[in-house]
């Protein structure tokens, strides 16, 4: 394969056919990527950064309902992939569920233009005061948000990883240009949505709901024009597996009815498969780690880890027909209980996430916003400084924080995923709203990166529903505490957190609150992520031509290595 120009990780073209590695794939194809990526952010944010304000000037919604229902349509956008990842990983393959999904999402932007855009679906307005909307109108109008997020669900955990297909781990120089392509994955993200609240909620409030729902329509469709593209060069990965979420299931079950046999004592006696049947299926052979392995002093038991490891025990299968599970198999369910434990860790911070379309909006609408007589910067605009500081901060993570790291460290990526995710984590605890944008560019893009590169092979698009769905949980967690914290701050006729008029209400509490949630979190995260062992596989990476030996980039915990 090597001598005839082929990738080597097994991608394929649209037709089933090997590619060649100089004619596919790498940043040549990932361009076209961006590039929707940075249009569909576009239409996105153009839509999600000032639902909060169309919500309570257009349809009449009292602040905590509308936070409560842009949290729940956030949710749903960044929890839906779930579904989507998985019908990509089990049957359709990231390609066209992408296709599939993105018509869905036109459809939903279609629609809900037709909703801010036709008399007959939206609110009467005189004067710049509309009326109650219509139960009818009403309906319409979510139920095109909802159709968006349906699409959004195919899309979001396809397009990334599909983009990270792009490189071959096999190809040392290929493995190498991986390290920075999330980073300017969301740098184009950052952009599309740094246009979104600077120029179209302007011209949402300015010029009309209408066109500013229109243009990020038309960005959508220009996105998907850009993104096809490019389908000459694309590479598309083999499913290897039918369903790759059995494992998650089966490795239980087995460990299950071995739970009364013994463990050998070395690793090397459970059961796997050799290095040539990995080799030669194209799949990665993944090694033993002592993952959560801890024993218990006062009764002599052990944890997670080593009840997983009785699914590969050799003894408890013998004069059945069906041979025990690998180690392959039992680690790639030990990775995925490994994420668990990181991503409830993640809640927290995406529950302040959530604040920037909803009660920061909210805030911004009470400030002097003018610019001379005649400018008023639009609240949701606002966030753009977030967006902004992300802009900023990507290129000099990536050209001049990694390279010194990595000259301190001798890792690739310069620190560890998770030494990231904490530096980010730790910025936002210091500053929840002025250093937040700094702090995402090391906790946002640490963990896309991180629940892509610790996924089980064949579950690489399920991977990474971790971060998207995080999210989600994050805006559901917001929408329970604005409703728990106004029901309980109006008690006893006392006076809410987050009332109708934010000028007479105590926010500050409530940031407050979150503040400490907020640290409490960090110390959560810096126990788990001391008790996560990265993913260590066995592939064969070529460099020049010449066939070395490769294992996981990050085998580290937390704690910087001295």
């Amino acid at each position: 394969m090597e001598a005839k120009g082929y990738t080597q990780d097994g991608t394929v073209d649209l037709q089933g056919r090997p590619v060649i590695a100089s004619k596919t794939g790498k940043w040549r194809a990932c361009a076209f990527l961006v590039g929707y990526e940075a249009f569909e952010r576009m239409a996105f944010y153009g839509v999600a950064s000032n639902l909060v304000v169309y919500l309570t000037t257009q349809l009449h919604e009292d602040n905590v309902s509308s936070v409560r229902n842009v949290n729940n349509w956030s949710g749903s956008v960044w929890m839906t992939p779930i579904l989507g990842a998985y019908i990509a990983d089990s049957y359709l393959g990231r390609f066209w569920t992408f296709t599939v999904s993105s018509l869905i999402y036109v459809l939903g932007m279609v629609l809900l233009t037709m909703a801010v855009s036709l008399k007959f679906l939206k609110p009467t307005c005189a004067n710049g005061v509309c009326n109650k909307a219509s139960t009818s109108q009403i309906a319409f109008f979510y139920s095109a948000l909802y159709i968006i997020a349906v699409g959004s669900g195919g899309t979001k955990p396809n397009i990334s990883t599909f983009g990270a297909d792009q490189f071959d781990d096999f190809n040392a120089k290929e493995k190498e240009l991986k390290v920075s392509f999330f980073n300017w994955w969301m740098f184009s993200s950052f952009l599309g949505a740094l246009f979104a609240t600077l120029g179209l909620v302007y011209i949402q409030e300015n010029l009309g709901w209408g066109l500013g729902y229109g243009i990020p329509t038309v960005g959508l469709l220009l996105s998907l024009f850009i993104f096809y593209i490019g389908t000459p060069i694309y590479r598309h990965k083999v499913r290897k597996s039918k369903s790759p979420a059995r494992d998650l299931i089966r490795v239980p079950i087995a460990a299950f009815k071995n739970r009364k046999l013994t463990l050998p004592t070395q690793p090397s006696e459970l059961h796997e498969l050799e290095l040539q049947h990995y080799s030669s299926s194209g799949k990665r052979q993944v090694h033993h780690t002592p993952t959560f392995r801890q024993v218990v002093p006062s009764t002599g038991s052990v944890t997670l880890d080593c009840f997983l490891d009785k699914a590969a025990i050799k003894e408890g299968n013998m004069g059945t027909t069906r041979p025990p599970c690998t180690v392959t198999q039992v680690e790639g369910t030990k990775l995925v209980f490994g994420m668990i434990m990181i991503w409830l860790v993640t809640l927290i911070p995406s529950t302040i996430w959530a604040q920037i379309n909803t009660l920061f909006v909210k805030q911004g609408t009470t400030l002097d916003r003018h610019l001379g007589s005649s400018f008023q910067i639009p609240a949701a605009s606002l966030g753009s400084f977030v967006t902004l500081s992300m802009l900023l901060s990507v290129p000099m993570y990536d050209r001049y924080f990694v390279p010194l790291m990595r000259r301190k460290t001798g890792n690739p990526r310069g620190i560890t995923l998770l030494q990231r995710i904490g530096i980010g984590f730790m910025l936002q605890v210091i500053a929840v709203a002025i250093a937040y944008g700094i702090g995402d560019v090391f906790n946002a893009i640490g963990l896309l990166e991180f629940f892509y590169d610790q996924s089980p092979e064949d579950m690489q698009s399920l991977g990474t529903t971790f971060f998207t769905s995080g999210i989600g949980v994050g805006n559901f967690l917001n929408s329970f505490l604005v409703t728990v914290v106004d029901k309980i701050t109006r008690r006893g006729g006392g006076k809410s957190w987050i009332g109708k008029n934010l000028n007479d209400t105590h926010l500050d509490y409530y940031y407050g609150f979150l503040l400490v949630i907020s640290a409490l979190n960090l110390g959560a995260f810096l126990w788990a992520s001391g008790k996560y062992i990265y993913k260590r596989e066995n592939i064969e990476v070529y460099v020049d031509g010449v066939q070395v030996e490769s294992k996981a980039l990050d085998t580290s915990p937390l704690a910087i290595q001295v």
